[in-house]
């Protein structure tokens, strides 16, 4: 008994000392304030253009560049009116900037491309198009503006999609944040990272206030290290960004031609290395932010994630050799390499290890609610007490009873279905109807909760690829307007992040939510008026937006090839869902996690594993993070021991912050450039 509770303390030794590197504070504070809803209009106003930008110049966006940029801009303005801006505050800021640049319309400037693409006109789809997805008139098209009657329908659906979503991830992230956090006690150890950069410049104003630097209080500037550590990280990622982003973006803008020093958003190898390594994808990035990422990441899930590569590396040769990843060629790049040896192979087993990741994540939440419920009666003196879930809550956190939490979620899935039942007949696709309830009260819940624990454990996220596709595909539906119903599918998991900083910082969760109602109709407003400002001025995709005119045709040519799917009735990804290869990821998952528990293995290396592992993230991505995890832990830590572990999510932070002020200037210096008007002379 004594050694295999030392196996499990060692195996969740790491887990703990992730949760210990921040305290959550004793008190919560309301940070919805009169500075909230100024930065909320100056993000609207100011990012918003230059993130729509940015993704048709190079398929990138600025959300941690607002983010940044507004905190910094609203900390110096409220120190020039001699005031100080509370952490709850500052975080309301941050997470305000961050919504506002997932642009809710972007995906119009997509529609009316994807409507006239040559792709879609070829394989006979554009005239299938529904009207309510975008007008079939070319004449409205033309015209290049979205406030005509016949977009009307199109813009009333992004409406309802966006809320309902928003309403989910509100709510059912916070009931997942609940489960992985208050119940599981799970580290986020990415939440830590940005509540750490909040926490460095909230200090930093209270040193400024305080005229700390002027003192000799040696104790207290000791105490307030962390705006010193967020600088030097800071300062990297300045020099960085202009090398990596700054350069390349401002020569385009100049010469017409970017020069890149280091390819962008890696280099792909497996064109080369595809005659010794059959169907696997290789390559590397040079994204320093990889490098940062890999010492601040539990040093263990770093150790899986390369495992589960060197897996892939054996794996798929042997797999190809065998027959099972059969579609892949010699020729193929990384990208196409991973769709078919999803397609062949990696589909259906991924599918078998997020349901025993699923089952594992289950079954120890219940075991922690029977240990809780135990001690509880334990403490009434033996008496029969019921577990209470809401009595884990912190004292003025704000939060809300899980009863509520399950009701908002069913009538937001119920509101997809009654949609989608107006927009196309359930009578005659009773498929149809079955696929909108698996995902609503199925794939939804679970690949949401699974994330939610990777999240927790790693700071990754899981997915199933290509299973939307394969839904509609085996429903039986003939057609294309199902790939373009408002549908009950998503991972709210990845919202449980946004939570674990709230409560890190001692934002009130009740801050968020206001902020999310008041934010939602200023975005909508923002972000319809600047796409339509954007494609006024010129066609789009077009030589001003080089991405877009060189990304958009490819993938709207892949999207033809699977809507045709349900229009021929036949499809390779049939094909993908295979029983024996879901039964295999189960035994692999179920074995691996056995020998974990049994040897008091750390948690992180089985989690870690099932992210490296046949794509689920690149192999671009992986080693680079490896490698920085072996920096961190064999140089960092043995010099600066477990400090390191508090220092390196403030570097992060302020590297990110460097990147992302860099970014901004980038974007104002190119827009700058191109309102100047060319004289023919």
């Amino acid at each position: 008994m004594n050694e295999e509770k030392k196996k499990i303390s060692r195996g969740d030794k790491e887990l703990e000392e992730y949760r210990q590197l921040m305290e959550v504070p004793a008190t919560f504070e309301d940070g919805f304030t009169w500075p909230s809803l100024i930065g909320a209009l100056f993000v609207a106003l100011m990012m918003v253009p230059g993130s729509i930008y940015m993704n048709l110049l190079a398929g990138v966006a600025i959300g941690p560049a607002a983010q940044w940029v507004t905190l910094i801009l609203f900390i110096e303005v409220a120190r020039r009116a001699n005031k100080t801006l509370k952490n709850a505050e500052i975080y309301i800021l941050y997470f305000l900037a961050g919504q506002a640049t997932l642009l809710p319309f972007e995906g119009l400037l997509w529609n009316q491309f994807f409507a006239q693409s040559n792709a879609a006109q070829a394989w006979g789809i554009a005239e299938h198009i529904p009207s309510w997805f975008v007008p079939r008139n070319q004449e409205v098209l033309d015209k290049r503006t979205f406030f005509q009657a016949e977009w009307t329908v199109p813009l009333l659906l992004i409406m309802f999609s966006m809320f309902v979503t928003r309403l989910n991830n509100t709510v059912l992230g916070y009931g997942l944040f609940r489960l992985a956090s208050d119940i599981e006690k799970l580290p986020f150890p990415k939440a830590t990272i940005q509540a750490q950069g909040i926490m460095a410049l909230s200090e930093e104003q209270n040193e400024e206030a305080r005229n700390v630097y002027d003192s000799t209080d040696a104790q207290q500037r000791e105490k307030n290290w962390r705006w010193r550590v967020f600088s030097i990280g800071g300062a990297l990622g300045l020099v960085f960004g202009a090398i990596y982003l700054g350069l390349p973006t401002i020569s385009g803008a100049m010469l017409g031609r970017a020069i890149q020093i280091f390819p962008i958003p890696f280099i792909d190898w497996t064109q080369e290395t595809g005659s010794f390594l059959p169907a696997v994808p290789t390559g590397l990035s040079f994204d320093a932010v990889n490098l940062i990422m890999g010492m601040a990441l539990p040093f263990f899930s770093m150790v899986g994630s390369f495992i589960g590569l060197i897996i892939t590396f054996v794996l798929n040769p042997i797999l190809y050799h065998q027959g099972i990843l059969r579609t892949w060629k010699v020729g193929d790049d990384t990208i196409i390499t991973g769709m078919k040896n999803n397609i062949d192979f990696y589909f259906s087993f991924t599918v078998g290890i997020t349901l025993v990741i699923f089952f594992i994540g289950l079954w120890t939440t219940v075991n922690k609610v029977r240990q809780q419920a135990k001690e509880a009666r334990a403490k009434n003196q033996g008496q029969k007490r019921r577990f209470n879930f809401d009595a884990s809550i912190p004292e003025g956190r704000g939060d809300i009873k899980f009863p509520y939490i399950i009701t908002s979620y069913i009538i937001c899935v119920m509101a997809y279905i009654v949609v989608s039942g107006f927009l196309i007949d359930y009578q005659e696709n009773i498929g149809v109807l079955i696929v909108m309830l698996f995902f609503g009260f199925v794939y939804t819940p679970l690949i949401s909760y699974v994330t939610a624990r990777l999240e927790g454990m790693t700071g990754d996220v899981v997915s199933i690829p290509l299973i939307r596709e394969a839904a509609f595909i085996l429903s039986g539906y003939r057609g294309v307007a199902v790939w373009f119903l408002p549908i009950p599918i998503a991972n709210y998991g990845v919202v449980t992040v946004r939570y674990r900083q709230a409560e890190l910082t001692g934002t009130k969760f009740w801050s968020k939510w206001k902020s999310i109602i008041i934010l939602t109709p200023i975005i909508l407003i923002s972000t319809l008026f600047f796409s339509n400002f954007i494609w006024g001025l010129a066609p789009i995709p077009g030589p001003q937006y080089p991405f877009a005119e060189t990304i958009w045709e490819f993938r709207a040519e892949m999207k033809c090839i699977m809507f045709s799917a349900t229009m021929e009735g036949f499809s390779l990804f049939k094909k993908a869902f295979t029983p024996i290869y879901i039964a295999a990821g189960g035994v692999f998952a179920a074995i691996g996690f056995g020998l974990a528990h049994a040897f008091g293995w750390p948690i992180f290396v089985m989690y870690g594993l099932v992210r490296g592992l046949g794509g689920q993230t690149q192999p671009h991505v992986i080693v680079p993070q490896f490698i920085g995890a072996l920096i961190g832990r064999y140089y960092f830590q043995k010099r600066l021991g477990l400090r390191w572990k508090q220092y390196i999510p403030v570097v992060a932070a302020g590297f990110s912050c460097g990147t992302g002020l860099l970014t901004t200037m980038t974007i104002g210096f190119t827009f700058l450039i191109k309102s100047v008007f060319k004289l023919p002379f």
